[in-house]
């Protein structure tokens, strides 16, 4: 019968080999272990999100380390955040919010604690604050949030987001970019003459750092591509063979004297509980898979283009 699509890692999986990381973050993905399931995949995305945005942005491999560690340390404070908050689906009460934004301190404490893991500290403690002050849990301004922070901030937000909209495929994600566009944009708010912030002209989040967020965003939408292509030459080798087997079922046909003949060779080439019966059936999906997934690599294609034109919309 017809194969299923193979699942495909939202991200390009590959990057973080590159900076031999395994020895160093085996400590840290153990702590990591203490998470729910949910929220360790999420700091496993914005630790490989933070480290190709630091790749892009050319970054030493001292900072590169600094900030992957402190992105898969950024929730660790959520292990003490009570579970009926942390997996709640509707809207936070602002006294729940009130005990979320906690995770922040708690999992800079933490940090702290612990030789191996103060070094990431930071992780924890920034990830939540915002250029233009209105972040937590200390409110701070761009000049007093690390650089390191404001990228896992970016990679926080878009993961989040992502799985929000239970995104399984690139196709429409610039729908979510175009959210992230927004944060770059200064709220503009009513304040007295002698209370105006001197970064009023600034944004939530650092728009440098979300223009590289958009060359991964591309990199994975082309890392998708190349999986669809690999699965459409699957497809197409299982319709070569299907398209064999119903010549043979053809001549079989016209020649009596070699039906047995014809269709034993039938018999050899049926997969997965084929037979002369419900080959042609399976063929047809197969068929219709193709039109699918080619139209499938069509729709990504045109989404990069999308992508390409909105990066210039950031500030």
């Amino acid at each position: 019968m017809l194969k299923s699509k193979q699942e495909l890692s939202f991200y390009d999986p590959t990057n973080l080999k590159s900076y031999n990381l395994d020895q160093t973050m085996r400590y840290q993905l153990n702590v990591l272990e203490n998470l729910d399931m949910l929220t360790r995949i999420h700091s496993e995305n914005v630790a490989n999100l933070t480290c190709r945005i630091c790749e892009y942005l050319h970054a030493g491999k001292s900072f590169t380390i600094l900030a992957t560690m402190s992105a898969y340390m950024h929730d660790i404070g959520k292990i003490f955040i009570p579970v009926e908050i942390l997996t709640k689906s509707s809207r936070l009460t602002s006294e729940e919010f009130e005990v979320m934004k906690t995770h922040t301190t708690i999992g800079y404490n933490m940090c702290m604690k612990d030789l191996k893991l103060r070094p990431y500290a930071g992780g924890p403690l920034y990830h939540h604050e915002c250029l233009d002050g209105s972040g937590y849990p200390n409110g701070l301004t761009e000049k007093d949030i690390p650089y390191f922070a404001q990228i896992i901030h970016i990679a926080d937000i878009y993961d989040a987001l992502v799985t929000k909209r239970h995104y399984t495929t690139h196709v429409n994600i610039s729908e979510t970019l175009r959210l992230l566009i927004k944060e770059t944009e200064p709220t503009v708010q009513a304040v007295a003459l002698d209370a105006l912030s001197v970064d009023s002209k600034v944004g939530k989040i650092n728009g440098k750092v979300l223009k590289v967020l958009f060359k991964v965003v591309i990199d994975d939408t082309l890392y998708e591509i190349s999986c669809v292509m690999d699965y459409v030459k699957y497809i197409q080798e299982q319709l070569k063979r299907l398209n064999k087997i119903k010549k043979y079922d053809e001549k079989s046909q016209s020649s009596k004297n070699k039906e047995e003949y014809y269709k034993e060779y039938m018999r050899y080439l049926f997969e997965n509980g084929e037979n002369a019966e419900n080959y042609l059936a399976v063929m047809s999906e197969y068929e219709e898979a193709l039109k699918n997934k080619e139209e499938h690599i069509k729709k990504l294609y045109q989404e990069i283009e999308i992508i390409k034109k909105l990066k210039t919309e950031v500030k």
